[in-house]
């Protein structure tokens, strides 16, 4: 997967997402508890990165399958999880065919979304690998932030490089309207439940007051929670 975090990014975003306004504190702890209670569930942890949310999803109780395209990130996933988790080097643009239909509880897809070409693919096996009455949580960068960030037209579709920092690296993701946003999701057979656009947590103002203050005056995600009907 090309836009996957290969590589010094993945080193990167490894130390990062540990302690970044962004998704130690915003992005994590909404998805989180818009999984609510996982123990026992068997969930499927798509595009999962250093393992920060598999850590929190099997500390839960919850059974977990990682996978992700990065082989960098998932270096960092097996030492952040060990052997709590069984996670595998998958290229997102392909089918899950290491997954039996509806084997799975649930499934999160943390800003990872965004960098998916062939995402009707992905949410059609998604549908396929969860049972009936299943749940996805999907959370996207909030295309207003976008458009703050990069300009242009709200309604572009355009894949852009987003540095990070003064680090010299730089995130390939491609930009979309929540009315595109959505109406894949229930394109795909999906049902809404719930849509939210994530604030920090209060322990941020301990931290980083003036990160605190900033992501409460501007979204930049957007969560939602579907049903697998």
């Amino acid at each position: 997967m090309r836009t996957a975090y290969h590589d010094a990014l993945g080193d990167h975003f490894a130390g990062h997402a540990e302690t970044s306004p962004y998704n130690a504190y915003t992005d994590r702890p909404a998805m989180l508890a818009l999984a609510g209670d996982v123990s026992g569930a068997r969930v499927l942890d798509v595009g999962c990165g250093a393992g920060h949310y598999a850590a929190e999803l099997v500390a839960r109780g919850a059974q977990v399958v990682g996978v992700d395209g990065s082989a960098t990130l998932l270096g960092h996933a097996r030492a952040r999880v060990g052997g709590r988790a069984e996670l595998l080097l998958h290229d997102l643009e392909e089918p899950l065919g290491f997954a039996a239909d509806a084997s799975f509880d649930g499934a999160l897809c943390a800003l990872v979304y965004e960098h998916v070409r062939d995402r009707a693919r992905l949410l059609g096996e998604l549908r396929r690998v969860l049972r009936p009455g299943g749940w996805l949580l999907v959370s996207t960068t909030h295309p207003t932030a976008d458009w703050q960030h990069f300009g242009g037209s709200y309604f572009s579709h355009d894949w852009r490089d987003l540095p990070l920092g003064d680090s010299g690296l730089s995130i390939h993701y491609q930009r979309l309207p929540l009315e595109t946003f959505l109406g894949e999701l229930l394109a795909a057979g999906f049902v809404l439940e719930h849509l939210a656009e994530p604030r920090p947590t209060a322990e941020l103002r301990e931290v980083d007051e003036a990160a605190y203050d900033r992501l409460h005056r501007a979204p930049s995600f957007l969560t939602v929670r579907l049903r697998r009907p």
